[in-house]
């Protein structure tokens, strides 16, 4: 990954948003645009994930292919950008890790964004190092449908209000879709147009990914 040309990296503040994007979807993208414009990030890049950690003993799509179809999903935009940070690795890849690259190599002296869901906000504390990363980034906390924001705030106030200056939530529009879902309906022979950009469901109708 780089970023454009003449971009002076401790000027700048850039969301990070990490994910398997087996396959990514238009919720995605949504999420990442709303999150680029409310806390005024100047680009939003994304991060699949090589060997996730939490997924060892799942099926996930090889690497190269997560890869390129999040490349064609944000390819119209100037201000998304695709990073293999986590792809070239061989071995199982942590937030920590991740957040330390960009710290110090990626975007040296940049305001970090780490883009979550508000579900996996609540499993930080059992992640990596958290300690060392809660003071790298900040922490937006974005909401899904089975999980609404009103129950982080409350959780996190109660429980770990060291927490709550380095989290801020993010409404989404209510998006039903998961990756999960989009392979489901692959799987089965139905159409999947308009829950991913065109140019990943033709990909995966090339590559004859997610059938059973």
């Amino acid at each position: 990954m780089s970023l454009p040309p003449n971009c002076k990296p401790d000027q700048l503040n850039i969301g990070l948003m990490g994910g398997t994007f087996d396959p990514i979807h238009i919720g995605h993208l949504v999420t990442a645009e709303e999150a680029r414009q409310q806390f005024s990030l100047d680009y939003v890049i994304f991060i699949p994930a090589g060997l996730p950690p939490h997924k060892e003993s799942k099926q996930v799509t090889p690497a190269r292919h997560r890869y390129l179809m999040t490349t064609l999903a944000v390819m119209s935009n100037p201000s998304f950008i695709v990073s293999r940070v986590e792809v070239d690795k061989k071995e199982p890849t942590y937030t920590i890790d991740t957040i330390r690259y960009f710290e110090s190599r990626g975007a040296p002296g940049a305001n970090l964004y780490f883009i979550t869901g508000a579900d996996a906000i609540m499993e930080i504390l059992t992640w990596k190092d958290y300690s060392a990363l809660i003071g790298l980034c900040t922490f937006i906390a974005v909401s899904r449908p089975e999980y609404p924001l009103d129950r982080l705030g409350e959780i996190t106030a109660n429980l770990y209000p060291e927490l709550t200056s380095k989290i801020h939530l993010l409404e989404i529009p209510a998006l039903a879709i998961s990756s999960t879902f989009i392979r489901k309906r692959v799987a089965l022979g139905k159409t999947i147009k308009y829950l991913t950009p065109e140019p990943v469901e033709q990909y995966i109708k090339k590559h004859g990914l997610y059938k059973k």
